[in-house]
């Protein structure tokens, strides 16, 4: 009888005193494609670090019954952090939105080296020349990597992952970010490398399931608790138990806003993007008034990022192009720090290039200054306001720790409570749910709703999905191939 590809007895991890994996047991066989799902903080990054070699745990990982052997294990982590042509990772999240930047940054052809391995076959029987064909980057391979969309970005990740011809793929987190149709693209993908032969882990949650996945295991309070077969039997199963949900409840509690003196945050007037020849942003003539609540919607790469980013001060393009935020006009004298005072923001790039190491206490009241970590010195009632907001996402369990210590569900509350502590007139959520839990983005997106009716905030909310997108929406700004469109919920133009 053939050994069991991987086995788990008995592992357990332990961070800070804290028991993250607690005895865990698990077989996996030849012909087994495997997902591990979980809230957020349950431990499944852990995990697949573990698996990986790259956490410390005790008890036995064992690869085809032989304790000693250890295969080649690729783990294509949930962020992308690519290097410039100086081969340091230092880009900071501005530069996407700058076109000069881009002539620093490696284009997808080159990463992947593709012109020195013409003829070479993987492990898997796949031809290096044929990945930009399954990887669907063949249309991207002269792009500069700091342009690429999320669902770009990601595929390119797992085409460098299968370069080094890995028997066991982890996945973490893989959908994170991903449009509607990105999420199917990428499940296409995971079913043509399970039929090549590659065993694949995911970690990601029960709604994404490639048809390939043969069985489904749940992580809870750092235990095995689930494991089957059964896809709709395993949906019923899962429940939120997060004890760090965001409590509504204080938000009574916050700080007023400042008065809202204008009549739009945004207007823009035939506004153009382009980096070369490549169009970004066509002829845009879109407002949004004070106290209005927007959803911005498109699919990856579709231009909805470089939108905000000329709203946010993050894009210098912004001084080429007629742009009012609060009645004034770009250009006209405001510093970075003027626009910034104003803006509660919130997006995925910020995510990828924030200052890790800043606690969960200093990235919070960081938001009170717009900068990316703290560096100054509260006052006392500076340090009521963070403590407001951390008691509102109830985050005390980990407001000392370094955000590099914190889940990836973790991390994003702290981001959000980072935007939201200055109460701003203008709020811009760049897809605020992502890596949070059913119940999580429940309590979210009622203290959305709460904050946009008590304070008439104006709010710009960007998301794939309509689960996601809070009640008090009353606006769509659709974003496609450059162009805008208003629609109404159930997306149909008007």
């Amino acid at each position: 009888m053939a050994q069991p590809f991987l086995q788990l007895r008995d592992v357990s991890v332990q961070r800070n005193n804290k028991q993250i994996l607690d005895h865990l047991n698990l077989t996996m066989h030849e012909n087994e494609q495997w997902i591990i799902t979980g809230l957020s903080g349950s431990g499944k990054t852990v995990l697949a670090q573990a698996i990986a070699g790259r956490q410390h745990f005790t008890g036995k990982i064992i690869f085809n019954g032989d304790p000693d052997y250890r295969p080649h294990i690729i783990l294509v982590e949930q962020q992308h952090r690519f290097r410039n042509l100086y081969n340091t990772s230092d880009f900071y999240y501005q530069q996407r939105f700058n076109a000069s930047d881009a002539n620093d940054s490696q284009t997808v052809a080159e990463t992947l080296r593709l012109d020195e391995q013409e003829q070479t076959k993987l492990n898997s029987g796949i031809m290096v020349q044929e990945l930009p064909s399954l990887l669907r980057i063949q249309h991207i391979l002269h792009e500069p990597l700091i342009q690429l969309s999320n669902g770009e970005n990601k595929r390119l990740q797992i085409a460098r992952a299968l370069l080094s011809n890995p028997q066991l793929l982890i996945l973490d987190n893989p959908y994170l970010g991903l449009d509607i149709d990105g999420r199917k693209i990428l499940s296409q993908i995971i079913n043509e490398l399970s039929q090549a032969g590659i065993h694949i882990l995911l970690i990601t949650s029960v709604t994404e399931i490639p048809d390939c996945i043969t069985h489904i295991a749940t992580l809870e309070k750092g235990k095995l608790t689930a494991v089957t077969r059964d896809k709709e039997s395993f949906a019923l199963h899962i429940k939120s138990q997060n004890e760090r949900s965001i409590n509504t409840a204080l938000l009574h509690n916050i700080n007023q806003p400042r008065k809202n003196d204008f009549d739009y945050a945004v207007r823009m007037v035939n506004v153009n993007i382009r980096y070369g020849e490549k169009w970004i942003l066509k002829d845009i003539n879109w407002a949004a008034r004070r106290g209005e609540h927007w959803c911005i919607t498109g699919p990856n790469g579709a231009g909805k990022s470089t939108l905000l980013s000329l709203i946010s001060g993050d894009n210098n393009q912004a001084y080429a192009n007629e742009i009012y935020l609060f009645d004034k006009r770009r250009g006209s004298g405001e510093s970075i720090w003027d626009i910034k005072r104003k803006i509660g923001y919130v997006s995925p790039e910020m995510h990828v290039h924030f200052n890790y190491s800043s606690t969960c206490y200093e990235t919070i009241a960081s938001g009170l200054f717009d900068t990316i970590g703290l560096f100054r010195s509260l006052n006392t009632e500076q340090e009521m306001i963070v403590e407001k907001w951390i008691s509102n996402f109830n985050l005390e369990p980990v407001k000392h720790k370094l955000l590099s210590a914190l889940s990836s569900g973790e991390q994003r509350q702290v981001l959000l409570a980072r935007a939201l502590i200055k109460n701003p007139p203008l709020l811009i959520l760049d897809e605020p749910c992502q890596g949070l839990d059913p119940e999580q983005i429940m309590r979210f997106k009622q203290m959305i709703n709460d904050i946009c009716a008590q304070f008439q905030t104006t709010l710009l909310y960007v998301s794939h999905f309509k689960e996601d997108i809070p009640e008090c929406i009353t606006h769509f700004l659709r974003i496609e191939n450059g162009e805008a469109f208003t629609t109404d919920r159930a997306g149909n133009t008007t």
